[in-house]
């Protein structure tokens, strides 16, 4: 399973690595799957409910009124039954990148079951939705369609008659089947769409819409696809022949040609047991998790700062129970906490400068705490030197900080860029550790903990808390979304801030200037 996941992990990275050159990184297809499927499915309703004013549920008026869609209206109802399908495959291309993706990053084990076991529903009632929607044409493909999916159906105790008896004969299909399949490709839509409202619901702030860059673009490529090369009908449906060569949409009937050869009762186990395995995933084998973010209430004054930032509503705030004179208090759902550590790099109290008292933040992780990170920063800053002294604080999911240790290059690790307080930069340069710094995180907008590298540059931007002081040089401060294939790229931009460290010459240390507020403050 570690072998599966690290080659789907190889060909995710390389596929964003190689997009990036033609899209911005917020634009990166292979990062926006998830808001990609909505996008589609938007498209797929508005275009069904066009499409639907110009449908005849009748047996023989259904493909009559498709054709007249197609030929006559090409130009608005055709375009939009192009649009209904190309969306339609669009919506499962993307849908089975993303349970890839998830799978590849291992973001469906632990606290994630959850968003897995929800997802699977999703897909399965989409295949069913557009499955149905072949039926509907009924034109030759719509016909082997109907024949092999109620053949295969039969083989199951549930139903009192023979389904497929339906398709014998032109004389034994009736109108109200279409009315019936009709009812099941409009519900079926707006069930997956409940589903899915609960399959975001651990998420925060879930992004759920395109970029509009990429939308537009998106979308475009839909119309010059519809207009180019339109979909069309494959002939009338007639029962009383077999259907003869036929063009299948591999996207959603890629699994007919067996269905159609195999034993019914051996594809029905194959299909069982695959969704069983597929629904148990997140359990073979439980993944071996860090402890959940502990609250010391000692030190934590309700701030709502780590509630704010935590990407999976891991945090809540509740009334004060220590009788501390503070309006709340946080509390951590062990059961959604993925130990990403943001929370503890938000706490105003997560501040290396503090000497008087423990560093024990008001939010902290049990096996990465901060003051274990400050203690790995001061190790390394008294082992490495030169004239241009380097400290990287490296996420530990992007993995390629360590590579780039020397003597004049320190690495400390974090579970999350997001996990760093901005203080520490100060820390560094202020005391001498180092003669710059480099934060090296995920590829930019492919966090693997979703907000941390955006919440990362946020803070040294002094937009979000807590923020990066303005006494502190940002010449000496990169930020570098180098990814799990950016070694080369991290060793290029520590290659250029050595070159720059050098030409700025030492920083001067702090304790050759006068002690402000702010050092009374953190002490």
């Amino acid at each position: 399973m570690d072998l599966l996941r690290r080659l789907l992990r190889y060909g995710f990275d390389t596929g964003e690595k190689l997009l990036s050159l033609a899209f911005p990184a917020s634009w990166n297809p292979l990062l926006n799957l998830g808001a990609l499927g909505f996008f589609f499915y938007w498209i797929v309703t508005a275009s069904g409910i066009y499409v639907y004013i110009f449908f005849d549920t009748g047996v023989a008026q259904a493909f009559a009124s498709v054709e007249y869609m197609t030929n006559d209206q090409w130009y608005a109802a055709g375009l939009m039954r192009s649009l209904h399908r190309y969306a339609s495959d669009g919506l499962v291309a993307v849908m089975l990148l993303h349970i890839l993706r998830e799978f590849a990053l291992d973001h469906y084990r632990g606290v994630r079951w959850f968003s897995w076991a929800t997802g699977l529903p999703v897909l399965v009632l989409v295949y069913f939705a557009g499955i149905s929607g072949y039926w509907l044409v009924w034109d030759k493909l719509g016909q082997y369609v109907a024949i092999v999916s109620t053949e295969w159906l039969d083989h199951l105790p549930f139903f009192g008659q023979p389904l497929a008896r339906n398709f014998l004969s032109p004389d034994t299909l009736e109108s109200r089947f279409f009315t019936l399949m009709i009812f099941m490709h409009i519900a079926i839509p707006l069930i997956a769409l409940v589903v899915l409202w609960l399959h975001l619901q651990r998420i925060v702030k879930p992004r759920i819409n395109p970029p509009i860059g990429l939308a537009i673009g998106t979308g475009l490529s839909l119309l010059v696809l519809s207009a180019v090369a339109p979909a069309t009908s494959q002939g009338a449906a007639n029962l009383a022949m077999v259907p003869g060569r036929i063009g299948l949409d591999w996207f959603y009937l890629g699994a007919y040609p067996l269905l159609e050869k195999l034993p019914g009762p051996a594809t029905w186990s194959a299909a069982v047991t695959l969704f069983i395995v597929m629904a148990a995933i997140p359990w073979l084998p439980p993944m071996k998790r860090q402890r959940a973010a502990s609250v010391d209430l000692a030190n934590c004054n309700g701030c709502n700062r780590c509630m704010n930032d935590c990407p999976y509503n891991a945090i809540t705030m509740q009334m004060r129970s220590d009788g501390r004179p503070f309006e709340g208090e946080a509390v951590v759902n062990p059961d959604l906490c993925v130990s990403c550590g943001i929370c503890a790099g938000s706490c105003p109290t997560s501040t290396p400068f503090r000497r008087l008292s423990e560093l024990v933040p008001g939010i902290d992780l049990p096996d990465r705490t901060i003051a274990a990170i400050r203690a790995d920063t001061e190790a390394e800053g008294a082992r490495i030197a030169g004239p241009a002294r380097i400290m990287v604080y490296g996420c530990v999911n992007a993995g390629v900080a360590t590579a780039c240790r020397s003597s004049n290059v320190g690495v400390v690790t974090l579970n999350c860029t997001g996990q760093l307080p901005p203080s520490f930069i100060d820390y560094v340069i202020s005391l001498n550790l180092a003669d710059g710094v480099i934060i090296a995180g995920c590829t930019e907008n492919g966090c693997y903990n979703r907000f941390g590298s955006k919440w990362t540059i946020d803070r040294l931007a002094s937009q979000r808390d807590p923020h990066l002081r303005a006494r502190v040089p940002r010449e000496r401060i990169k930020a570098v979304w180098a990814g799990r294939l950016g070694v080369a790229k991290l060793r290029r931009e520590i290659a250029a801030l050595e070159t720059s460290l050098k030409g700025l010459g030492p920083y001067r240390h702090h304790a050759d200037r006068a002690v402000t507020p702010e050092d009374r403050a953190d002490a």
